[in-house]
């Protein structure tokens, strides 16, 4: 059932409200990706794999040297791997061009922005590409959660403003978030899909908010992951239980491959949001100050050498005092409820989304998470194994949490309007429409 569900999803998603099966696509001969770092790069290889030539636009030479030597290791390891010939390698890693100025760029038909994620740094890079880009170009934005419109109010044309969120490595995930603004046009959204499929994506169309669809889910999920560590579950178990219900990677190495150093810029730009909760991803903003940023350091909440991970004393020890210093009760807690208090705000997230009318369909959350963030496809995405368990289920669990936690639960374990309406109702998440 869950595989069958995901299969016409894909075949729903392509039907976007407002624009017409046979709105015209604009046409792309080539872009240009701004940023040379590992997103670049990616972006880079899977436009040229879908035979588009790329100029890669980096700040300084020697930035852009290391983005294009890295194209060049990727093509040659594949050589070496037997996917492409010598010839083809050639021919790949000769349609990539390297320049350091905007004025390269005047006569390109799509721009990927990859830089660094701050809006101040987005907005400036979009100006400059306004006053440079040909009227017809298209400006996308690679960002993973920052205000759409507010790039696009930086330019004399929103219409051609677009998100591309790709997901890391971006040569590889299947996935592309392709964000709608307030303004975005239907021939610029009916290019973006075009232009998605023939680089072999997933496209999904979702609207603004903080995270769009994907990233926002991704928030109650791993704060409730993080909470757990304070009040007694050690790194190991979390990853462990959400391994054996069947995600790709528990959320605790998530955060460490991810970067933590990464996470924690993005908090920061919404702590007021949290101000009410001293505990909100504690553990994590102690490792940050602890320059322990993940894989990319060695330490993180795991110790690292290479890819192989072990367990780390020390972040037990860390959690203990946090715990002590917050006044929260540290416990033995059951597997179950490490699974249910990670997968429930999920999926309650997810349902609230639907209903500010982020997303279309429940489907469209449900190839983000399994596509996007390693949820198992034989359980069908959060929305989909939700209704297979019941929603009945999850409110009570939402419930539950909310009094068992005290000021914590009520805080964080709100059920959605939506939750309560369907189960009300006896209708399942798959049902709703707008």
């Amino acid at each position: 059932r869950a595989l069958i569900h995901l299969f016409f999803a894909e075949r729903e998603a392509q039907k976007i409200p407002g624009v017409a099966r046979d709105t015209r696509a604009l046409e792309i001969s080539q872009v240009a990706v701004i940023g040379a770092g590992t997103m670049g790069v990616g972006i880079s290889i899977a436009c040229l794999d879908a035979g588009f030539p790329v100029l890669l636009l980096e700040a300084n030479d020697e930035a852009l040297g290391r983005g294009l030597a890295n194209i060049t290791k990727h093509y040659d390891r594949a050589v070496e791997k037997g996917r492409i010939n010598p010839v083809q390698a050639k021919q790949l890693k000769a349609a990539v061009t390297g320049v350091v100025d905007y004025s390269a760029l005047a006569q390109v038909d799509l721009v990927i922005e990859a830089v660094f994620e701050d809006m101040a740094i987005k907005q400036d890079v979009f100006e400059q590409l306004d006053r440079i880009c040909k009227p017809a170009a298209i400006l996308a934005t690679n960002t993973s959660s920052l205000d759409l419109n507010a790039i696009a109010k930086k330019t004399s044309r929103p219409g051609q403003v677009i998100g591309l969120h790709f997901f890391s490595p971006a040569n590889l995930m299947r996935l592309l978030e392709i964000v709608r603004g307030d303004s975005t046009t239907a021939e610029v959204i009916q290019t973006a899909l075009q232009f998605a499929r023939r680089i072999r994506k997933l496209p999904v169309v979702v609207g603004v908010c903080f995270g769009f669809v994907g990233n926002r889910m991704l928030e109650p999920y791993f704060r409730e992951a993080s909470r757990l560590l304070l009040e007694g579950a050690t790194p190991e178990q979390v990853d462990r239980v959400l391994t054996d219900f069947g995600m790709a990677m528990g959320a605790v190495s998530m955060s460490d491959m991810a970067g933590i150093d990464v996470s924690y810029r993005v908090r920061e730009s919404r702590r007021a949001e949290f101000a009410l909760d001293p505990s909100y991803q504690a553990i994590q903003d102690k490792l940050y100050a602890l320059g322990r940023y993940g894989q990319k350091t060695g330490r993180g909440n795991y110790i690292y050498h290479g890819r192989d991970k072990q367990s780390d004393p020390e972040v037990v020890v860390l959690c203990e005092q946090l715990a002590q210093k917050l006044g929260i009760e540290r416990r033995k807690i059951a597997d179950q409820e490490v699974l249910e208090r990670c997968l429930y705000p999920l999926i309650n997230e997810g349902l609230q989304i639907l209903d500010e009318g982020i997303a279309y369909r429940s489907g469209d959350c449900d190839l983000i998470w399994v596509n996007g963030y390693g949820f198992p496809a034989w359980r069908g995405g959060p929305l989909h194994y939700a209704d297979e368990i019941g929603l009945d289920r999850v409110l009570a669990g939402m419930n539950h949490y909310r009094d068992a936690l005290g000021e914590y639960g009520k805080m964080w374990f709100q059920p959605s309007a939506l939750l309560v309406q369907r189960v009300a109702d006896g209708e399942r998440a798959s049902d709703f429409v707008r």
